[in-house]
């Protein structure tokens, strides 16, 4: 497949305002990429939009789970930037809590952000990227979209889903001028475990602790994962491990389908408490 050039075109990147996806803004914008950049904090996207220059920028601030919102914005790109050939969704948070602490109504939360974002930015844009000579979608899901560990059943739960549609839709766009991806990353020092929600029934000492035990296994630089994520997508990659535990945890499933959680459990118990109330 031919190697996707970004330089004098529009990417559109979600979740921008901070961690990857603004360190995805920064770096396209040094090699001189025109940006759309979408999130739902304005103040934050405004600070990452004052930092790019000699580009093209175009900010949009928008609740991913209002699909109105998302099409309106799309409409807005479309008309802005002449040529959208990339498509970076970074946009996505995190939820703490087991099965009984948590409510439906906070697991349809993560799901709306983490799945149905995706799925409508996606949908939205999708006539402006065919319309491109040569385009990608890179989604990113997760470490957790190829093992599922205890204490994150939303999270795991909406992250396979992105990976399911990512390669459906690759499927779907087969012989056409658009490709799809799907970027595993593990244990990138953003800050979405510490910042991310958490059970309402969960004390918040003990959240505290257990993200804390989560953020300490994290090893790559937001940086570090923006470049591979910007260099997958230049070369139109179908599946992208971010990070050597993604790569040990492809591997681990792939040899023990049914056991992986053993070899996993111990390395994530402090992460995953969050009963055992706090000292």
């Amino acid at each position: 497949m031919k190697r996707l050039t970004l330089t004098n075109s529009t990417t559109v990147i979600t979740g921008a305002a901070n961690g990857m996806g603004a360190d995805i803004a920064r770096l396209l914008a040094a090699q001189g990429t025109h940006l759309a950049l979408v999130d739902h904090d304005a103040e934050s996207l405004a600070k990452i939009a004052a930092e790019l220059n000699n580009v093209t920028v175009s900010t949009h601030v928008v609740d991913l789970r209002d699909d109105d919102a998302v099409f309106a914005a799309a409409a807005e790109i479309s008309a802005a930037h002449p040529q959208v050939n990339a498509l970076i969704t970074c946009a996505g948070s995190s939820m703490l809590g087991n099965l009984d602490q948590l409510t439906m109504e906070e697991m349809r939360w993560l799901t709306d952000v983490n799945l149905w974002g995706t799925v409508s930015i996606t949908k939205a844009l999708l006539p402006a990227l065919r319309a491109a000579p040569a385009a990608h979608i890179t989604h990113l899901a997760s470490v957790y979209a190829l093992a599922s560990p205890a204490g994150r059943i939303p999270y795991a739960m909406s992250k396979f889903a992105v990976r399911g549609f990512s390669e459906a839709l690759r499927h779907e766009l087969e012989g056409s001028s658009v490709s799809v991806g799907t970027v595993y990353p593990a244990g990138v020092r953003t800050g979405i475990i510490l910042h991310g929600r958490f059970a309402a029934a969960i004390d918040p000492a003990v959240a505290a602790r257990a993200a804390a035990a989560q953020a300490k296994m994290y090893h790559t630089e937001p940086a570090d994962a923006a470049a591979r994520i910007v260099r997958a997508t230049e070369r139109r990659e179908a599946r992208t491990m971010v990070g050597r535990e993604a790569r040990l945890i492809d591997v681990l499933v792939r040899v023990a389908p049914s056991s992986y959680w053993r070899a996993m459990r111990r390395a994530l118990r402090a992460a995953i408490d969050t009963t055992t109330p706090a000292s």
